[in-house]
């Protein structure tokens, strides 16, 4: 049992995301960071071989072998008094919609860049899903082993095109061959770099900071006078870091490092631990559940992360992360109270009630029991099919918080299995990869054919693999006859007119909702002027 109160247990919770551009380093700075922690011994590089050498944040089969980050996953450790929920997202931006959902369970974003690349089009894409969010961001420049861009460079185009103050905390001396570390702005503390020896197992320990004016050994001629130059001019035309200013969204610490090789990482964690909110109030509806008998009309009301009821809400879902199992968990991210293992909580979205009594603590694929949990805190709540994406919780029943939307996909194509015996089979696997939000799924009225819908292509790939590495199920896809699809709402003697007259375009989702499929985007928009009073929507929210 905790000897603190609630407020300062919600208090000392950092919950934060890392969005990055594919490639900009983020998988291995999350383990950098597990490693500054204290979580694990040996970070393990993402292209690295051997079994011993997998990276923990990426955990399915096709991440190992491509490298990349598919899947959000939540790595949760214990550092300097404070308890850290490190939120891994993909990069990739074939999983945007899994990346958006993560960020609505963060309080800061970790925004990585490349030092020789800056600001790509993916990090131009999660920036704006942050901003929609009001979600502040800590800017953490990776590949300074490698040739990178003017620094200043660097910082005018987080100014002009994210329009965020950049303030830098630390300073590069140099980098490539020719880095020699970095010195904090405003104290003039020097951390010098030491390079790796080549065909050497262990990179080396970097020597202790010293005050820059005693660090002549680690430059040479003339170095260590142009690097003072340039720190005085920073100092002199960049604002010094303002904490609200932060939280607010207007301003962005900027620190340096090589995730790589342990460069800026120990810093990196300090200003999360010190500068990242702690978990904030956020806003919901008291509302009563589905088929209540003269139910009182909602109520907007806000949650306080130090409040005694446990509520919160589910952003994921994640089957078979341990295939022995066939397991399925709900990653459920708690806005306020003190969860206890054995708890009743209930599903406001269906008026379910549900005993939590194996609730899990994730690191990465791994997990131990979770014996307490307080705001702010991400724990994985086994279940069968009862929890899916947007649900909320809490002891009452009652409290509502805003639901997770769920996109229009970009392609749409048809799936078949190729032994026809396993259909049901092959309906059950979509249905579990859909409430996940891997892909989405449109079951046309008309036919037996499975319509897939995703934002990439890649997506259909991880698909097929999954079906065929968790379920046992050979599919092919197929080019389907749509091109887009719209869920469409109005009155229903309107709805059914529409449906009626467009029957062989009319699908569900997995919600029984109604979809339109159009063949192509004209379509959509013909079809939206000949009938003014049915909404067609891009956007439903889950839950």
């Amino acid at each position: 049992m905790s000897k603190l109160t609630l407020p300062e247990e919600a208090g000392r919770r950092r919950t934060f995301a890392i969005i990055a551009h594919p490639d900009a380093g983020k998988t291995t700075l999350t383990e950098h960071i597990l490693l500054a922690g204290g979580a694990i011994r040996a970070a393990g590089a993402v292209r690295a071989r051997g079994e011993n050498r997998r990276t923990r944040s990426d955990w399915m089969k096709i991440e190992k072998e491509r490298g990349i980050s598919v899947s959000a996953s939540v790595m949760t450790f214990e550092h300097d008094g404070k308890m850290f929920n490190l939120l891994d997202t993909p990069g990739h931006e074939d999983f945007s919609e899994d990346t958006y959902r993560t960020l609505t369970a963060a309080d800061c974003a970790i925004m990585v860049l490349d030092a020789a690349k800056g600001i790509e089009p993916q990090t131009l894409k999660l920036f704006e899903v942050c901003r929609l969010r009001d979600i502040p961001i800590i800017t953490f420049i990776n590949k300074l082993d490698r040739e990178a861009q003017d620094p200043m460079a660097l910082l005018d185009d987080i100014a002009s095109r994210l329009q965020l103050d950049p303030a830098p905390i630390w300073w590069p001396a140099e980098s490539g061959n020719r880095l020699r570390g970095m010195v904090e702005i405003g104290t003039g503390r020097f951390q010098p770099y030491t390079r790796k020896v080549p065909g050497a197992d262990e990179d080396p320990g970097h020597p202790e900071a010293l005050p820059l004016d005693q660090a002549a050994r680690y430059f040479e001629a003339g170095e260590q006078d142009a690097l003072a130059e340039a720190v005085e001019l920073v100092e002199g035309g960049y604002p010094a870091f303002d904490r609200q200013s932060f939280l607010e969204g207007h301003m962005t610490p900027v620190l340096w490092g090589s995730a790589l090789r342990h460069f800026g990482i120990d810093e990196l964690l300090k200003a999360i631990g010190d500068w990242a909110p702690a978990p904030k109030v956020m806003k919901a509806r008291k509302e009563s559940p589905p088929e209540t008998r003269n139910a009182p009309a909602p109520v907007e009301t806000t949650v306080e992360p130090g409040a005694d009821e446990v509520t919160g809400f589910v952003f994921k879902v994640q089957a078979n992360m341990d295939p022995n199992h066939r397991d399925r968990i709900a990653m459920f991210r708690m806005a306020s109270g003190a969860f206890r293992r054995g708890m009743k909580l209930k599903v406001q979205n269906t008026g379910k009630s549900l005993s939590v009594n194996a609730p899990i603590m994730f690191f990465a694929s791994d997990r131990e029991l979770a014996d307490d949990a307080f705001a702010g805190d991400v724990i994985g709540i086994p279940n069968h099919g009862v929890l899916r994406v947007g649900d909320s919780l809490s002891e009452s029943g009652m409290i509502r918080f805003a639901g997770l939307p769920n996109f229009a996909p970009e392609i749409l194509q048809r799936v078949r299995v190729k032994d026809p015996l396993k259909a049901k089979h092959l309906k059950k696997a979509l249905e579990g990869l859909a409430e996940e939000g891997v892909t989405q799924l449109f079951r046309p009225e008309l036919g037996s054919d499975f319509i897939v819908g995703a934002v990439g292509q890649l997506q259909f790939e991880v698909m097929a693999d999954r079906l065929g590495e968790e379920y046992g199920l050979d599919v092919v896809f197929e080019p389907s006859p749509y091109a887009e699809a719209r869920w469409v709402g109005g009155d229903k003697a309107d709805l059914d007119d529409f449906a009626g007259k467009y029957r062989p375009q009319m699908a569900v989702d997995i919600d029984q909702n109604p979809v339109f499929l159009a063949k192509s985007s004209w379509e959509t928009g013909y079809v939206g002027e000949r009938f003014p009073k049915i909404a067609f929507t891009k956007t439903k929210e889950r839950g």
